[in-house]
């Protein structure tokens, strides 16, 4: 599931909305809507995401993190190592060898470093 695809089932339980309810209302079908939600599919477009974000009454903040999240759901993620240092390389292809036996605690270590203030360069 991507992180997108899990806020939207989230937003969906919430509110007591089955996955084929708001398929019907949304006038998509519910095994495109299901294959969003599973990351199935390719990342949703931005009007999906509007769409989406007017259909539970998103404004601000939780719309905006809503599209962020699409962003990142992408579901067939390719990394370009072409000119990164040898340890950048290494990385990225044990990332994509071993992140489906990850333990959850190293991921979410990693998503905390990862997404920790970048230090600038002096």
């Amino acid at each position: 599931m991507t992180p997108f695809g899990a806020r939207v089932r989230e937003l969906r339980r919430q509110r007591g909305i089955t996955l084929r309810r708001m398929a019907q209302d949304l006038h998509l079908s519910a095994p495109y809507l299901s294959s969003l939600e599973h990351g199935r599919r390719s990342r949703p477009k931005a009007g999906l995401v509007q769409q989406i974000c007017a259909y539970f009454g998103l404004i601000w903040d939780d719309a905006e993190e809503l599209g962020r999240l699409a962003r990142l759901s992408h579901p067939r993620v390719v990394v370009d190592t072409a000119g990164l240092s040898p340890a950048q390389t290494e990385l990225a292809n044990l990332l994509a060898e071993r992140i489906k036996t990850l333990p959850e605690e190293t991921v979410a270590e990693a998503l905390r470093l990862l997404k920790a203030p970048r230090k600038k360069r002096p």
